[in-house]
């Protein structure tokens, strides 16, 4: 991969785009309804193969990723138009609106709460499965918003086009991995989200901490710290052969 998509900001910022990937699959309003997701990438027959309903999970994922994949090339293009101290200024203030994201997670600001989703829905099966994961990524925006919007700001921050997309497809994945696994029908995925469902509310806490960490890294600038840091650390290595 080129140096000008690999640097230390990239390689601390895509772990956290993963984890919230993976927070947004656990919020209260995408796991309660995997059921029925799986059951329209996947037809309404009851004697379809797992085969058919892994490839309409994939072509589900595939969907919503186009959506977020877009959303981080604009984000990471916005970054590269803005420089030096304006820069500086904007992160602080996204810092700022990312520990607001971590606010709303744990239940702050009533009028947040409200969520807004897109009325359609595609037709079931295989066919409809990619245009499913597009009204998913679109019209679900406002419900995965805090986490998303984190992901967003960190694609701003690289200052890159392929960063943003590379970000925002590390976040889909985190999204998208479970919702395959689950398909693939692997029996520990189940047990591991019967287990979250249990412990919704604490996951979503923990999200929420994520969030309001990052966001004060951000606004402290400590985040810029440590990217300077592992910038040196990176520079200084040299495999040995």
């Amino acid at each position: 991969m080129p140096s000008v998509i690999v640097s230390g900001s990239i390689i601390a910022a895509m772990p956290v785009a993963l984890l919230a990937g993976l927070v947004s699959f656990l919020s209260p309003c995408v796991l309660p309804l995997l059921p029925a997701y799986l059951g329209l990438v996947s037809g309404s027959s009851s004697t379809h193969k797992r085969s058919r309903t892994i490839l309409g999970a994939v072509l589900f994922v595939l969907g919503f990723s186009v959506v977020f994949v877009a959303l981080g090339a604009g984000f990471g293009s916005l970054g590269t138009l803005v420089h030096g101290a304006t820069k500086d200024a904007l992160i602080r203030g996204l810092g700022v609106l990312v520990i607001l994201f971590g606010v709303v997670m744990l239940g702050g600001f009533d009028f947040a709460q409200r969520t807004a989703k897109l009325n359609l829905r595609p037709r079931a099966g295989l066919i409809g499965a990619v245009l499913l994961g597009v009204v998913f990524g679109l019209g679900w925006t406002p419900c995965i918003g805090p986490t998303l919007g984190a992901v967003l700001n960190l694609a701003f921050t690289t200052g890159t086009v392929w960063r943003g997309v590379l970000l925002a497809t590390v976040y889909s994945i985190g999204l998208g991995l479970p919702f395959i696994l689950l398909a693939a029908g692997f029996s520990w995925a189940s047990k591991s989200v019967g287990f979250v469902k249990r412990h919704i509310r604490q996951f979503n806490i923990g999200g929420s901490i994520l969030l309001i960490v990052l966001g004060v890294l951000l606004v402290t600038g400590l985040w810029n710290s440590f990217i300077d840091y592992l910038q040196g650390v990176l520079g200084g290595f040299a495999p040995a052969i």
